[in-house]
């Protein structure tokens, strides 16, 4: 089955995963399988004065909606853009007085649209919004209390002027939104800001070794009077060589968990009992799990206690870092890795998990020469357990060069941004704005490391001279959250 732009894959179902995607052609490492727009999508509660309402890209100063005074956009190219989907909305907020919740929003733009448009296939989808899954039949007794919550809310907010929908429709769209919310993220692909709905996407099953990556793009910086200004979508994009009649999988959770916590996560938040190769097998773990190899190789007792102290410093750096304390959250992780350094292997989780937060700490408080140490450490470890192509360890790759950068160390720093950059090239496209910068960044550092192999003294007056004259660019707060998972699911 293919329609409007899809015609690259083929919906199918298969006893035990329900519906999935298929390939119908071959496609290499970085091809665009499809692009689809959110059928509808709104900005977290707490993100909407500085977020455009339209496009999801994060601005200094932003237009606010003259009549409503909630929704805030770019431009008046964003803002005619938002119109079609603001205009019930914009009164609705009026009539109730104030907007509410981002989950009542998100459940009132899709009803809205389906009384514009009528239930059944919207164009470009291969599935209908009253045929998405949406698992309110296996909801414990918590999320039904939310949900009974959120449909008297939503009774309160919908006009009485407009189409009246059946409570059962009306659970379904909320069961939809909790399960297939899409995280939508800023222009820089580093902070969750929104969630959509994106039918087709819902369709890709999970693996958690996927053969394909979701990015959120936030359409065309430049083109400020063209009409791809607003055009925001999603790509779903081939990490390695899929042939015709492959299944297409994306991953819901980070890799990097033992199978064991990834099948929790996917139980909890999705209702699945994850059965992928790396899963059943549990490949991977053993690196996860590592200990320090030689001939003094610790016991088993020593080995646990190390892990618990590292769980409880993990705890305590969270607190730390929530109150901004970043002294401390640095010698916590220098306290820690004293510690671990003897016993974990360089591909433990445990271990892996403190050099990423020294290192990003660290670069923050500019103390870089330590921070490139962690780093350098840190996606030593990385390589050897993530898929080569994943958007993760992409960016990590990226952090860790520009921390080698700062520091000086101009050779380490150019070969991991050079890296990092053919990473994201697959999983993000030569358009995307993180990658747009990594290829001023990688022209950058290849003209310094010209300089550096002609002339490693001149390189250095030059860069002391440079400092001196340039306050050095301070690199962004550490922030408590992960990358934005692929869906948005509240715990």
């Amino acid at each position: 089955m293919t329609k409007g732009g899809m015609e690259s894959v083929e919906l199918f179902t298969t006893e035990g995963k329900g519906r999935g995607l298929k390939a119908q052609k071959e496609f290499l490492a970085g091809d665009v399988i499809f692009a689809e727009p959110a059928y509808a999508a709104v900005v977290f509660d707490s993100l909407t004065h500085v977020i455009c309402h339209t496009c999801f890209k994060r601005q200094e100063r932003l237009h606010r909606c003259g009549q409503c005074k909630f929704a805030h956009y770019c431009d008046r190219t964003c803002q005619r853009a938002a119109w079609l989907n603001h205009k019930n909305e914009c009164s609705a907020i009026k009539r109730h007085g104030k907007a509410p919740t981002e989950n009542i929003r998100l459940a009132a733009r899709i009803l809205w649209k389906m009384e514009r448009e009528g239930s059944g296939l919207s164009e470009g989808c291969l599935v209908a919004i009253e045929e998405l899954q949406n698992h309110v039949d296996s909801f414990g007794e918590e999320e039904k209390k939310e949900l009974r919550a959120d449909v008297e809310s939503f009774l309160e907010f919908w006009p009485p002027q407009c189409q009246q929908f059946g409570m059962q429709l009306i659970s379904h769209i909320f069961g939809v939104i909790s399960c297939n919310g899409f995280t939508l993220s800023d222009q820089r692909g580093l902070q969750a800001v929104g969630v959509g709905i994106f039918p087709n996407l819902c369709q890709a099953n999970h693996d958690c070794w996927p053969n394909c990556t979701v990015v959120f793009n936030n359409g065309n910086h430049e083109a400020v009077r063209s009409m791809f200004h607003t055009q925001m979508r999603i790509e779903l994009r081939a990490l390695n060589k899929i042939s015709p009649g492959d299944e297409l999988t994306v991953s819901y959770v980070d890799f990097l968990s033992l199978s064991e916590e990834r099948q929790k996560q996917l139980k909890k938040q999705y209702y699945f009992d994850c059965t992928c190769e790396h899963c059943k097998k549990q490949l991977k773990d053993d690196l996860m799990l590592a200990v320090k190899a030689g001939e003094s190789k610790p016991s088993a007792d020593t080995v646990k206690e190390v892990i618990q102290l590292s769980k409880d410093t993990l705890e305590k750096i969270n607190k730390a870092r929530m109150e901004g304390h970043y002294h401390e959250v640095v010698k916590l992780c220098r306290d820690c890795l004293k510690k671990q350094e003897p016993v974990l292997g360089d591909t433990n989780i445990y271990l892996l998990r403190i050099l990423s937060i020294a290192s990003e700490v660290l670069s923050y408080l500019q103390m870089f020469e330590e921070a490139a140490d962690y780093a350098k450490r840190m996606v030593d470890g990385y390589l050897k357990i993530y898929h080569p192509n994943n958007a993760q360890l992409g960016m990590a790759v990226m952090r860790a060069g520009v921390t080698h950068w700062h520091a000086g160390l101009i050779e380490t720093g150019h070969g991991l941004i050079c890296k990092a950059y053919a990473i994201l090239l697959i999983t993000h496209g030569p358009s995307h704005p993180i990658t747009k910068d990594l290829e001023v960044m990688r022209v950058q550092t290849e003209m310094e490391l010209r300089m550096f192999q002609q002339n490693e003294f001149m390189y250095y007056k030059m860069r002391e001279a440079a400092l001196k004259n340039q306050k050095i660019q301070v690199m962004p707060e550490p922030s408590n959250e992960t990358a934005p998972s692929l869906f948005h699911k509240k715990e």
